[in-house]
């Protein structure tokens, strides 16, 4: 057990990214970038798994990447139906409904096929998905809308947050489980979620853009207006989905998902650019707030996290708003692939059991 070697997979929607680690080094770490090209003559998601599959063994093989040594296979997980956090063993449920979703089309659902057909091929090797964004431990409370026929879902960054509350305790000596976290993940969508004592009791859904906009999310809208818009005639299904998700936040103010290129255009002078950064640094504030009553007050810290929480400026307006509440601790950037890794090491460690998908 000295040396186990785990594979991670993460396919996102124009990239795979792919890391092998030895123990808890990396020893290969490679993003594959996709362009539009390359992934046009194919209809939906689905279609790709052949043509991922293959350049993920190229690019092991180039890099010289004994498989027979690996012993976790550890996909992204996807939108398969709601499920308690943890590492699950790819079954035939969990295969059904990767590729079946039963929530929506993604390209993490991706990640388990692949590890699972790969793990097929390899004498000691499993496949597993870690975490996935369908990760749902809210309390009855948080499910409860103002009418009957909608329920709150559970669609967040869970992998990012739940690692980064682990990395957190334990730099303060604590376990994840003793402490009371409200933890923000900062990228293309940005959830909040409250962590009480190891489990996510509330966090905004951001799948289609409830809660602060982002960078490519429009977030809570109006629903009075909502409503006139999706009936006015001018728009189909599709384009207000898109305005929602994918064309919203700052690609609808300011025509960029680039945090960064916002931010120097701020820095610049654009005053355009310094208020949509602001405004939406503002709305996350309020998010964060708003989780503070979900512990009842009792936050051990604040923890920031994602792509975004590289920017000073940025990170900054958040915390003048909210160092009130609790404590601020920034983990700039998101370590997925690390995530992944470390959630098969334990696996296969004995430090935790894999989860059976019996759905």
């Amino acid at each position: 057990m000295r040396n186990i070697r785990i594979l991670a997979i993460n396919p996102g929607s124009t990239t795979t990214k792919i890391a092998v680690y030895q123990n808890v080094n990396p020893v290969f770490l490679k993003t594959i970038k996709h362009s539009v090209e390359s992934l046009k003559d194919f209809d939906n998601i689905s279609e790709q798994y052949e043509f991922r599959k293959d350049i993920i063994l190229n690019e092991l093989k180039k890099a010289e990447i004994r498989l027979d040594l690996i012993k976790a296979i550890v996909g992204r997980g996807g939108l398969v139906k709601p499920i308690e956090s943890g590492v699950y063993e790819v079954n035939e449920n969990l295969l059904r409904d990767l590729k079946n979703s039963p929530i929506g089309e993604h390209a993490s659902n991706l990640g388990g096929l692949i590890a699972n057909d790969l793990a097929k091929k390899l004498p000691n090797a499993k496949a597993y998905i870690a975490d996935p964004v369908v990760v749902d431990e809210l309390s009855p409370y948080a499910r409860v809308t103002g009418h009957p026929a909608f329920r709150r879902k559970s669609i967040f960054h869970a992998l990012n947050q739940k690692a980064v509350a682990r990395t957190h305790a334990k730099s303060i000596m604590k376990s994840y489980e003793e402490l009371n976290l409200i933890v923000v993940h900062l990228g293309g969508g940005i959830t909040v979620g409250a962590h009480e004592k190891g489990k996510v009791v509330d966090v905004n859904q951001g799948l289609d853009g409830e809660g602060p906009y982002s960078p490519e999310r429009s977030g809570t809208l109006p629903v009075g207006d909502l409503v006139t818009m999706c009936f006015s005639g001018k728009y189909t299904k599709n384009k207000i989905k898109k305005m929602i998700t994918g064309e919203g936040g700052l690609v609808a103010f300011l025509g960029t998902n680039s945090a960064y290129e916002v931010e120097q255009k701020a820095i610049e002078g654009d005053k355009d650019a310094k208020f949509y950064f602001d405004a939406m640094a503002y709305q996350v504030s309020k998010a964060i707030g708003s989780m503070s009553p979900a512990l009842k007050g009792d936050v051990d810290a604040i923890l920031i996290t994602g792509g975004i929480a590289n920017s000073k400026y940025f990170v900054n307006k958040i915390i003048e708003r909210v160092y009130k509440i609790a404590p601020i601790h920034v983990y700039p950037g998101e370590d997925e692939m690390k995530a992944l890794a470390m959630n098969g090491l334990m696996v296969i460690k004995g430090e935790i059991k894999a989860k059976e998908y019996n759905k």
